[in-house]
This record gives structure tokens, sequence and C-alpha cells, in this order.
């Protein structure tokens, strides 16, 4: 994708106006910061007639569907109502621009408008954890990745809620114009430039109205300090459990396995060193749990998305 492309978001009747916000903030404001071309950014309209945007919002935009014709990048920002579908005339027009090359990005619900007509059988994509199922059922050729943030075929990506809408657009600056300068972005939006986990760590879970104490007395012994080396087995000998038993009863009470239930904490006491200790990286491997700091570095980066020295720049907390 060159420098200085033509990105287009689509805006209809009932525009999500966050979703298009976030459209317009990575692709559409000037960026005096940079001595190159930024995208060209455009404004279409779905239907030819005054648009009403979610917060009473009205505004007409400068171009009609015909613009979807010569965008290099098209923006679905949402999506009105799931259960409607979408004009044909808006669906034939995103497949034209599907077939003579153009790249399609859909923001939460603006993947329904992209499955209807037909642009993502076949695909991985995602959406809003809420709306997941519906768009498996409904679209049963798709493979749902509920736990993402966000997809990447190359040719057509979707994010999942919201705001995820953020961390997909900043990965379209990083594939365009490289990291450093995505990384430029993502601070005048004050946004982390890359996020950790999926949004499967946003989806509601059953609230415990009783604490389960063998396992709390367990998570806090082993976050009393991560450095300790030990077994599922001898976790399980500790509070006199069957290994099933507590790797059912981990899920149950957390979510996730002890397994990555360690691992999360151990992230997340890094993370923590990173932002507020002069420790080096290797040290602070060997506070978090890890006896080898190149193991550390690779799961940080698989997890986090940043080398422990990249994330402690950007994410450096500043004494004053």
């Amino acid at each position: 994708m060159a420098h200085g492309s033509h990105v287009t978001a689509v805006t209809y009747e009932g525009l999500c106006t966050f979703e298009f916000g976030i459209a317009v903030e990575v692709f559409g404001l000037a960026r005096p910061e940079f001595d190159f071309p930024w995208y060209k950014f455009t404004v279409c309209a779905a239907e030819r007639r005054p648009i009403a945007a979610v917060g009473g919002i009205m505004f007409s935009a400068p171009h009609g569907l015909e613009e979807l014709s010569v965008a290099d990048t098209i923006v679905v920002p949402g999506w009105r109502d799931i259960f409607e579908e979408p004009p044909a005339e808006l669906c034939d027009a995103l497949v034209s621009a599907q077939t003579r090359g153009a790249r399609l990005v859909s923001i939460c619900g603006g993947a329904f408008v992209l499955a209807a007509a037909g642009l993502l059988d076949g695909k991985s994509a995602t959406t809003h954890w809420r709306f997941a199922d519906e768009l498996a059922r409904r679209y049963p050729r798709i493979s749902v990745r509920a736990d993402k943030l966000y997809t990447d075929d190359g040719q057509i990506l979707t994010a999942a809620g919201s705001a995820a809408g953020i961390d997909l657009c900043l990965h379209l600056v990083r594939k365009d114009y490289g990291v450093d300068v995505a990384y430029i972005v993502s601070q005048r939006l004050i946004a982390q430039p890359t996020r950790e986990g999926g949004q499967s760590q946003f989806i509601p879970t059953p609230s415990k109205s009783v604490a389960d104490p063998q396992l709390t007395k367990v998570m806090a012994w082993l976050a009393s300090d991560l450095r300790k080396r030990v077994s599922i087995s001898e976790l399980a000998a500790r509070v006199h459990l069957s290994e099933r038993t507590l790797h059912r009863r981990f899920v149950d009470y957390t979510g996730k396995s002890p397994l990555e239930w360690l691992t999360v904490e151990r992230l997340r006491r890094a993370r923590l060193l990173l932002e507020h200790s002069d420790m080096s990286i290797e040290e602070i491997g060997c506070e978090a749990g890890y006896g080898n700091v190149e193991a550390f570095r690779r799961q940080f980066k698989a997890r986090v998305g940043l080398a422990p020295s990249s994330y402690r720049t950007a994410f450096r907390f500043a004494e004053t």
C-alpha cells in the first residue's frame, strides 16, 4: 500500500459515531509531524439523504457509493442494526471494490455488512463478542474468532468491539508506514501501540458470590514470589485436590487454567517493573519467574506485542 493511499469511510443512517471517529482520527487528520504524504481521506454515504448519526448529529456526506470505485481502503465503521440487511447497492459496491483489489475494513458490527456481501465466506473474522454467536449462526461459512481484537486476511480486515477499531487502524498504519510511524500516531492518540490479549478478557464472567478459600490461598502463595518453580501436581497436593479438580476449579473461579493464570501474573509483574523500576531486562525476567531471559523476551513479545525494551520505552512511568 503506497504512502498517501486513499481511505474512504462509509456512512449510513444511524451511523455509529465512535467507530466513524476512529477512522477520521487515524486516517483523516493532518499529520504535520511527518514529512511524507499521509492518507487521502474521504467520506461516502450508503444512502443519498441527510444522515442522522447516533447522538443526534445530522450531516451530509460529500460522495455517494461511486467513491468506493476509487478508494484503496474502505472502512465500514459499525452498522446501525446487525439484524437489518444492508442495502444491496452497498454490498454490490463493496464486492466490486474487493474484486479490483481494494482493502476492506470493518469495525464492530460492520462485519455484518461484509458478511452480507459474501466477502467473509471462507475467512476468519471477528466482531463484538456480544454479536459473535449471531454472526456465526447466520453465516456458517465464516470462521468467527470471538477471542480476537482484530483479524487480518490481507485484503479484508475486521475489528471486534468499538475500541478494537483503534487497534486495527494502528495495525494498518504499521503495515503501510512501519512500526515507528504507528508508534507516533499512537502517542498522539494517547493509545497503546499494541494491546495484550484478545477481547476474551472483556467478556463478562459470572461473579462469584462465594470465595474459594483453597484457590484464594494458593493464588496468594504463588503471587507472593513468582520465582517459585512449581508443577501442577505440587499445586494440587498443596490444596489436597486432584490435578483434574484443581484445573476445573481454577477455570471456574478465574476463567483461566492454573498455568495461564500464572503466566498472566508473571507478565503483569514484568510490565509493572518495566514501567517503574531501573532493573535490567534480565533481572526483571528473573523476578517475574523466568529462569531464561530469552524465554522471557519471547513470551513477553508474543503476549504483549512488544519486546520488553520497547515496552519500557513506550510506557516508562516518569517520576515527578
